[in-house]
């Protein structure tokens, strides 16, 4: 892993991408990583476009703004693809994740993404839907993100999962969030 890891996550309020930039970022943190995981808020309504951040470094983090220059970035919403730059400011030799049904010829043709761009998809939404019985993709699509990034491991978000959805949810729901997890990281597909 290289000093600093940046992620931009992009979701529609609701779909949990906070909670996912936020869970990713214990988890490091858990693993001895130095973290920051920040939400940019606009209107406050559901269904709206919405950003959040996510730092991993193995040495102290000094910078404190948003993330112009991503290493990863996070798309838990296909739908957004046509009305937010995603490729903005995308490292040249960064990850592209994004929660869809297309292929990674589809994605990397209509956003005319660079062959140096690493690009992953994963049907976070049916996983969601099987597992969680929701439409809530933001913990498959992490457990898709460390699969294919490899800054922590999958049993570690396993781990941290445990401890952090446990204090708020029944042992049925952590169940299958873990469940969506490991199907996500089964099932993401990346080139």
């Amino acid at each position: 892993m290289s000093d600093l890891i940046e992620i931009r996550w992009h979701a529609r309020a609701g779909q949990g991408a906070i909670t996912a930039s936020k869970l990713l970022a214990e988890t490091a943190l858990l693993k001895g990583k130095y973290i920051q995981a920040m939400p940019e808020y606009g209107p406050e309504r559901t269904g709206a476009p919405l950003k959040a951040y996510t730092r991993i470094s193995d040495v102290p983090i000094d910078v404190h703004n948003n993330i112009v220059k991503p290493t990863i970035v996070v798309v838990l919403d296909d739908t957004l693809l046509p009305v937010v730059d995603v490729l903005e400011g995308l490292d040249e030799n960064g990850i592209l994740l994004i929660n869809t049904t297309k292929s990674i010829d589809q994605i990397r043709d209509e956003l005319g993404v660079a062959p140096t761009i690493k690009i992953a998809v994963v049907d976070a939404k049916h996983i969601a839907l099987d597992t969680i019985k929701r439409d809530m993709p933001n913990t498959p699509t992490v457990g898709a993100l460390v699969q294919v990034a490899k800054m922590v491991t999958v049993e570690a978000l396993k781990e941290n999962l445990i401890i952090d959805f446990g204090k708020k949810f029944t042992q049925d729901v952590v169940d299958a969030n873990l469940a969506s997890v490991d199907r996500a990281a089964q099932e993401v597909v990346s080139q």
